[in-house]
């Protein structure tokens, strides 16, 4: 019985590596259920599924098994365990918005890791507190209508807590002499110092970012930073750089098949042209923007570009073509319940029509979505030079669009590259290979397996209860009871620890327990750094021809892009 499920969880492991979290808890469970009497090895199992579950966007379980690792690793005195397992919840937490509870977690990994010596574990604990800090800064944010760099004093205190811990995890790992981390750390300094309006800081760590993205050949780490610097350049009003850096955020998105990210190069691209006033080109990138917004179903971004394009168009004079956009702008945000939206493009639609001299009853019914995604494809028929009639070339333009899409695109999770993984990853687990001896690691019979999986599905774990009798997987037996009995008594939760997160848990709001505040419908075509209503403002003096003026109050308050992704598994 040991030895399968030793076999399961290795599987497990396996699976989780190499991106296939569901598979990999199918796994583990099914070891849990098969238990053990090593508790080295059920700490280790436990600390894995909480992160596989994490992966999984499946918060609950991911604290549950956390909890048990916690507990377990208390009960049999290992410090190092316990505080890793202490990270871990911490990062959960975090997630869940529950900040304050999260911070106490995160620095009792710090505590301990710096008790025992572990520069590593000390390392990873001042990263992931300057993850919730930076996160919390972002969510007291939303709703801010302040200028860039004009925060509200709590904010700012939040942020430049952010930052200090990110100095402190970026000394740290210079001295240990990790370069992937560095490079994690660069790239979050960058974001806090954009939140906080210092622009050429920024700038200068995402550079930093850059260079160690390419040395380690991390194109999705390179993309990010390229957009960030395309991002702090707008607001020092360097519009031909910003549009450099976004061209190739654009090229490596392509490369990286991400229609996600392709959409939003072109949506930034777009709107930085308009900067520019290189109306022809802004409506290039618009239109390549409502098509990937069309093929994924993205009413939302559809709206934006719709409404971008109308824009354009004014600036053009072609005030028919801006009318058809600004009434399908006006169509899809009555769909979606904008109500900012609505009537900004209300105001448009009439200011329009008063200016081409006709009246709801000269026109003709919207266009329909057939018409608009015809129109998207002429347009990019026009571009290869093609016949839209061609049959032929029709087919071989609609594969090549298809061919790109990634059904995942929307919950993708990074994937470590190159020992990317390491120090600074949001999660801490060990290994089951440091702990197992290859001599029983024979395959499990498929039946047994099978079954072993399809059981474990169907049971429900016990409530997250902290005695060590209820440890799902436990067997207590004659040769680990001692280290359940013995040596637990003097490593019970310290009574300060526990008051702390007491205290926090006492205080805080019910309806803040699920989610952050809400944010309108979710656009995944459009960057969460949509903030080029609020560069209108800021460069209002050079936008005078911009007739159809766009909202400054239905725009998402300026976020940076998200921190860099937590690392993969790491022993």
């Amino acid at each position: 019985m040991e030895a399968s499920c030793l076999e399961l969880a290795l599987e497990g492991e396996r699976l989780c590596k190499s991106g296939d979290f569901k598979g990999g808890t199918a796994f583990f469970e099914a070891a849990v259920q098969v238990g053990t009497e090593d508790l080295k090895t059920l700490s280790a199992i436990y600390s894995q599924l909480g992160n596989a579950y994490f992966y999984l966007k499946e918060y609950g379980k991911a604290l549950e098994y956390h909890k048990h690792d916690l507990t377990l690793a208390r009960t049999i005195g290992d410090r190092i365990g316990e505080g890793k397992a202490s990270g871990n919840l911490g990062n959960t937490l975090k997630v869940l918005g529950r900040f304050d509870e999260a911070v106490v977690c995160c620095q009792r990994h710090l505590d301990i890791s710096q008790e025992q010596g572990d520069k590593v574990g000390e390392a990873r604990a001042l990263y992931n507190i300057g993850n919730v800090f930076h996160a919390k800064g972002k969510q007291q944010l939303w709703g801010c209508t302040q200028e860039p760099g004009d925060l509200p004093p709590d904010v700012r205190d939040t942020l430049q807590r952010a930052t200090g811990f990110y100095e402190m995890n970026l000394c740290l790992v210079k001295e240990l002499g990790d370069r992937a981390a560095q490079g994690r750390a660069y790239g979050n300094l960058g974001n806090t110092h954009y939140l906080l309006g210092n622009f050429v800081e920024a700038i200068k760590f995402h550079r930093q970012r850059l260079s160690i993205a390419k040395e380690f050949g991390d194109k999705a780490a390179e993309r990010r930073a390229y957009s960030n610097l395309g991002n702090a350049l707008i607001f020092l009003g360097q519009f031909n750089t910003a549009t450099e850096y976004y061209r190739k955020t654009l090229q490596l998105s392509r490369q990286l098949r991400d229609q996600v990210m392709e959409a939003q190069a072109c949506y930034s691209l777009g709107n930085t042209y308009t900067l520019l006033q290189q109306y022809e080109r802004a409506i290039d990138y618009h239109l390549k923007h409502l098509y990937i917004a069309q093929e994924l179903t993205d009413r939302v971004g559809e709206g934006r570009a719709c409404w971008s394009l109308g824009n354009a168009y004014v600036s053009l004079g072609n005030h028919k073509q801006a009318l058809h956009y600004a009434r399908k702008h006006l169509d899809i945000s009555k769909e979606i319940g904008d109500r900012n939206g609505e009537l900004t493009a209300r105001m448009n639609v009439e200011q329009l029509m008063e200016s081409l001299g006709v009246n709801e009853s000269d026109l003709s019914p919207s266009s329909s979505e057939f018409e608009m995604q015809g129109s998207s494809l002429s347009f990019l028929f026009q571009k290869l030079g093609r016949d839209p009639s061609d049959e032929d070339c029709f087919f071989d333009l609609l594969s090549k669009f298809q061919s790109s899409r990634m059904d995942d695109q929307r919950c993708h999770l990074d994937e470590p590259q190159n020992g990317d993984n390491g120090e600074g990853g949001a999660n801490s687990t060990a290994s089951l290979n440091e702990m197992i001896d290859p001599a029983i690691t024979t395959s499990p019979q498929t039946e047994e397996l099978f079954d072993l999986i399809a059981s474990s599905q169907s049971r429900r774990l016990d409530d997250q209860r902290v005695n060590v009798g209820n440890l799902p997987g436990l067997r207590i037996t004659h040769n680990n009871l001692g280290h359940l009995v013995g040596e637990g008594d003097h490593q019970e939760p310290s009574d300060d620890f526990f008051n702390m997160l007491i205290k926090c848990q006492s205080s805080r709001i019910d309806d803040q327990r699920c989610s952050p505040p809400e944010t309108g419908p979710h656009a995944p075509t459009v960057p969460d750094e949509d903030f080029f209503s609020l560069i209108q403002r800021v460069q209002a003096k050079r936008m005078d021809e911009q007739r159809v003026q766009l909202p400054t109050d239905d725009q998402d308050s300026p976020q940076p892009p998200d921190p860099e992704p937590p690392g993969g598994f790491s022993s």
